[in-house]
């Protein structure tokens, strides 16, 4: 069921099943539009478990030959800085599971680095890649799917830390002291152009921190959420358990 809230698209449905059927049929639509249009998709993956079921339904029977792979360019929203083959890797989880399976070009799937470089380093390269993409159009990605972890973290726009408050670089590094761990990220500046960003959220430990960020007050460095205000359309696709201290209207 898809309400507005606040003007903004709010896709609930009674479960996670259910709800990433209805995040790829949306994407379908959106990439056929799009690409009536212009030559190209640019679409940048996140990790976690919600878009890997996405990734096996998009590369299933019923969805492969509804995209035309060839004309999709793969970007990242963030990597943990940790070797291609850790299971913690983005990148991988999307191979194993998207990218490995379907007919995309390897020159148009853009990974952020990890190996035989710094953190500061592999974000300044991915920020070049960005550059070459997208300077000059009236958008950058045509599609940025993000999760949202029940602090209200995006990408890793984690509570607290400074990323938050970038203005002008595109990607980022950062060091996580809860995780021990460098991690590379887009930054808000680059995922405010983009022309549609979808949020997907499931589970009812994520309901405090979506009410939090819908319908509290700005808290952009408690729920970094907060900050994705695209200049395109923001959809927020969530399943009835995350859903369930909302008050959407119709």
């Amino acid at each position: 069921m898809t309400f507005k809230f606040e003007m903004m698209p709010l896709h609930i449905e009674p479960n996670a099943d259910v709800l990433i059927h209805t995040v790829a049929n949306w994407m379908v639509d959106v990439i056929a539009d799009t690409l009536k249009q212009q030559d190209r998709f640019t679409i940048a993956l996140s990790g976690g478990n919600t878009p890997k079921s996405l990734h096996v339904l998009l590369a299933s029977d019923a969805y492969r030959h509804k995209i035309d792979w060839a004309k999709l360019h793969f970007f990242f929203g963030d990597e943990r800085f940790v070797p291609f083959n850790d299971e913690r890797n983005n990148a991988k989880m999307a191979f194993d599971t998207l990218l490995n399976h379907v007919p995309v070009k390897p020159e148009q799937i853009h990974v952020m680095q990890t190996e035989n470089t710094s953190p500061e380093a592999s974000a300044m390269s991915y920020e070049t890649i960005l550059h070459t993409y997208f300077d000059g159009k009236p958008f950058g990605f045509d599609l940025v799917l993000l999760g949202m972890g029940d602090d209200g973290h995006t990408l890793s726009l984690f509570p607290g830390t400074e990323v938050i408050d970038e203005t002008k670089k595109w990607a980022t590094h950062l060091w996580l002291e809860a995780q021990q761990m460098y991690r590379i990220t887009l930054t808000a500046p680059i995922v405010n152009q983009s022309a549609q960003v979808a949020f997907l959220t499931t589970g009812a430990n994520k309901a405090q921190a979506l009410k939090a960020v819908l319908e509290g007050t700005k808290q952009v460095h408690q729920y970094p959420s907060q900050i994705i205000q695209p200049k395109g359309g923001l959809h927020w696709f969530t399943d009835a358990a995350a859903a369930a201290l909302l008050t959407p209207t119709l």
